[in-house]
């Protein structure tokens, strides 16, 4: 059995180890904690992965490692950047391809379809982070230091996601209380679903040909918020929901108190108007398709059924 190293026990990383393991792949799930799938063959593992050289003795002998971290979101800019190092440098220690599970803030604002092929263009201290991190993962690639690949993903929906939606609105709105949204709930948007990110990732680690390049999830056609959630409503039984628009006036008086309510200001370009990612390039190379949105949302439901009690 081929030796798969993953970092993060979150909802990208639970879901890559599991894949890895259902088709007999030894894995070894590193996170602070120590958490994750039960599985004969996960292997879970508490370790600090900003420590290069305790990371690398985790990955010595692996085949691929895969970036599924995902620390708090107010703390990008300072946990990010020594984790990335770390992962830069087992992958050249060890040899390990390194495939990241990434996001689209570092394109910026953008109008039309968000591509691979655009420019970063980082529209805040987040997205730099993201930004500088694929230039140094690439950078190194292009030297011959290491091999790697950057997947990236919109909003997730699907088990254990964690987003605006499904932390914020579908909790409220499952309960038939009113939720109001920093968002145009109108405007179309792509939705990732997070086993599509773990199928992704590890058919990229998986192909040379992918390497060197970055990737966008395949996706389901865009859909606004007020139709994923009336959908998710649906799924779950429960009232039609209660949505209205946050002005940005209120988020902005939020951010002052809330320091997680205070970051989803950077990103704000991306909900006041259509954010629609083309993922066609991955399913022609790489053979994903992605889950039916019907799939995921239950999966999203199921998930917050407790939140609903």
């Amino acid at each position: 059995m081929a030796l798969h190293v993953v970092v993060g026990a979150g909802a990208v990383g639970v879901a890559t180890a599991r894949l890895l393991a259902v088709r007999g792949d030894q894995v070894r799930l590193v996170s602070r904690r120590g958490t994750g799938p039960e599985h004969p063959s996960v292997e879970r593992v508490a370790a600090d992965a900003t420590d290069s050289a305790a990371l690398a003795r985790l990955t010595h002998g692996a085949v691929a490692i895969y970036n599924c971290a995902a620390p708090p979101y107010h703390r990008w800019t300072s946990e990010w950047p020594p984790l990335a190092a770390a992962l830069l440098d087992t992958a050249e220690a060890t040899g390990a391809v390194l495939v990241s599970a990434g996001n689209l803030y570092l394109y910026g604002p953008v109008d039309g379809p968000l591509t691979e092929d655009l420019p970063a263009r980082p529209a805040g201290p987040k997205a730099r982070v993201r930004a500088r991190m694929w230039q140094d993962a690439l950078a190194r690639h292009e030297a011959g230091r290491i091999r790697t690949a950057d997947v990236r993903a919109s909003d997730h929906v699907g088990a254990g996601s964690q987003s605006l939606l499904t932390a914020a609105v579908l909790p409220r709105v499952l309960a038939g209380r009113r939720a109001s949204v920093p968002a145009d709930l109108d405007a179309p948007r792509t939705w990732t679903a997070v086993g599509d990110v773990a199928r992704t990732i590890v058919a990229v680690a998986d192909d040379e040909r992918a390497w060197g390049r970055a990737w966008h999830v395949p996706s389901v056609a865009p859909l606004s918020v007020r139709e994923v959630v009336t959908r998710a409503c649906a799924l779950a039984d429960a009232p039609p929901p209660r949505l209205s628009t946050m002005p940005a006036p209120v988020l902005w008086l939020g951010g002052l108190a809330n320091p997680l309510v205070r970051e989803l200001r950077e990103t704000q370009y991306q909900f006041r108007k259509p954010f629609v990612m083309d993922s066609s390039a991955a399913t022609a190379a790489l053979g994903v398709t992605p889950t039916p949105i019907e799939e995921s949302l239950a999966e999203t439901v199921h998930g917050l059924t407790p939140a609903r009690r």
